[in-house]
């Protein structure tokens, strides 16, 4: 358990950055899946969209430190690329 004032501010400051960060890693993830459920079903129009709206969350995530950015944009080349393929 923290003993110092400061400790113990630190510790509330990690809980609350620590649900920030589950928050937008689960958002990030859902809308991932909402790209691969529609390259799935062969649908690339949906796909389209879904991978427009997935590129900002994905590149905000990286930018706050949520995934590395190079995990981000390796992910956003994979579903670009898979998109491509779906023609």
């Amino acid at each position: 358990m923290a003993n110092t004032t400061s400790a113990k501010k630190a510790t509330r400051k990690i809980a609350r950055r620590t649900e920030v960060n589950k928050a937008r890693r689960s958002r990030m993830r859902t809308f991932v899946r909402k790209v691969e459920d529609a390259l799935a079903s062969g649908n690339k129009t949906a796909a389209t969209e879904a991978l427009k709206a997935a590129e900002p969350v994905l590149m905000r995530a990286a930018q706050k430190g949520v995934v590395h950015k190079r995990s981000a944009s390796r992910k956003v080349a994979r579903l670009t690329q898979a998109l491509s393929k779906l023609a």
